[in-house]
């Protein structure tokens, strides 16, 4: 996958969503999609509700463009914070509706669900820092962790030095440590669906 795209696009990209475009949403729609499914099936581990918020989230952009900001990243990282947002929601929801239906949730319980809230908050930002790597970092880790090859044969298989593919793996683990320290992407958000889901123009 396509690492986050030059700004220019993005403002151009708002701007023609913004006039109504359809053709720009599905342009959009080309180049993210499998991400937004993706992330949203990391944290649901449902395939159907996966592609509800894939229908979401596209709804929400088409709807709402003037609500990304160009200064606070790229589209493709504003995307994404809707969709990890989006899923989480929907997960408490679905746990809470779980607990709800057995009777109420104890403090165990609720701990419980949070502790699943954040591993597949992990999981998401693993996945999403892994397609955003440059595509030289992102196959030195593929082999590395994949294909179990060591740095030497990484280096082979690449055709490139065993001292390039030691910095590509330690570079790659790197970004990956943050995805246990950092939120998904641009700052923390609040649990729940962004502000205007199915709001018409």
């Amino acid at each position: 996958m396509a690492k986050d795209t030059p700004p220019r696009w993005d403002r151009k990209m708002q701007q023609r969503l913004a006039r109504g475009e359809a053709a720009a949403l599905g342009e959009l729609y080309d180049r993210f999609a499998s991400l937004v499914h993706n992330l949203a099936h990391r944290v649901l581990d449902d395939t159907e509700a996966a592609d509800q918020i894939t229908r979401e989230v596209f709804g929400y952009v088409w709807e709402n463009p003037d609500a990304y900001d160009p200064k606070q990243g790229s589209m493709r990282s504003w995307v994404a914070r809707l969709t990890h947002r989006q899923a989480v929601h929907r997960l408490r929801q679905h746990e809470a509706a779980a607990q709800a239906a057995n009777g109420g949730g104890s403090a165990q319980e609720l701990e419980e669900l949070e502790e699943k809230v954040r591993r597949a908050s992990v999981a998401a930002r693993a996945d999403y820092i892994v397609t955003s790597m440059p595509a030289s970092l992102r196959a030195a880790l593929d082999l590395a962790y994949t294909k179990r090859r060591d740095y030497r044969q990484t280096a082979s298989d690449l055709d490139i030095t065993a001292d390039e593919a030691r910095r590509r793996l330690r570079l790659g683990l790197q970004l990956l440590s943050t995805a246990h320290t950092r939120p998904l992407v641009g700052g923390s958000s609040p649990p729940g669906p962004p502000r205007g889901y199915g709001r018409t123009r």
